[in-house]
């Protein structure tokens, strides 16, 4: 049976195979079943749009995080381009701002599929043997690792730290959503940057824009996070509709690009 997977838009992490589509049915295409796919929520009427036109091709099924889709076990390669892996699904903390809780609920641990870029939703909080055999995994991988999921520096533990100084991966993305989370990211980066890490592999997803926030308040931030020694790495929130404010949009272009950062912020 052909099975197209069908996506509104394109990203790092498209799958990139020839059962993929993006946008509108070609005249050529034909499949048994079509999976529409949307990740953001802003993309649900186009999503929407898409899997009406698709209909003409072969039977369709709407689905996707948009749409609340929990996820079941992972299958590498399906939603996301080969090399992405999801080790875990949901979390137990309920920050107001985020859909990971509301959309699969408390942590499960999935089985251990192979790649090297880990994007669970908070890998820090699964049981010690699963990271540890999450860590033996990517030791067999011939790519350097990277922890694209943003890790909750709260939940870094000493035994942590081993097991990253022992993988050297190429890339950590923590989180500094709300001011809560900067206290123990402060803890996280001088332990880190003791065992060797840089700003070059340490990143901190950082929230920007979001109600009652302001520029000030957002850039003090950004510059708190570079000033631990880590890339700050600006998410414009956006909300259901995914609307925002261009001031907001440049502001966040500006800090998600490091050689913007270090060179006209002025590296330290």
């Amino acid at each position: 049976m052909k099975e197209l997977r069908v996506f509104p838009r394109r990203t790092k992490a498209t799958p990139d195979d020839d059962d993929v589509r993006i946008g509108e049915p070609g005249l050529f295409d034909e499949a048994d079943n079509v999976l529409v796919s949307a990740t953001f929520t802003w993309d649900i009427p186009q999503a929407e749009r898409l899997a009406e036109s698709w209909m003409k091709v072969a039977s369709v099924q709407l689905g996707g995080p948009a749409f609340g889709d929990p996820g079941g076990e992972f299958v590498p390669g399906r939603f996301l381009k080969c090399g992405y892996t999801i080790t875990s699904r949901g979390c137990c903390n309920k920050c107001w701002f985020c859909y990971v809780w509301k959309r699969s609920g408390a942590l499960r641990e999935l089985e251990i599929k192979d790649g090297w870029i880990i994007q669970d939703d908070n890998l820090l909080a699964c049981s010690e043997e699963h990271i540890r055999n999450v860590f033996s995994m990517l030791k067999r991988q011939k790519r350097k690792a990277v922890f694209s999921g943003g890790l909750e520096a709260l939940q870094l533990s000493d035994w942590h730290i081993d097991l990253l100084a022992d993988l050297r991966p190429a890339q950590m993305f923590f989180a500094y959503d709300t001011q809560d989370d900067y206290e123990p990211l402060v803890i996280a980066s001088q332990k880190l940057r003791e065992v060797g890490f840089t700003r070059n592999q340490l990143y901190a997803y950082c929230l920007i824009g979001y109600p009652r926030d302001n520029f000030d308040a957002a850039e003090h931030r950004l510059r708190q996070a570079k000033d631990l020694g880590i890339t700050p790495f600006a998410m414009l929130y956006r909300g259901n509709d995914g609307k925002y404010n261009p001031e907001w949009r440049r502001l966040q272009r500006q800090w998600s690009r490091p050689a913007i950062i270090f060179s006209k912020q002025g590296a330290k």
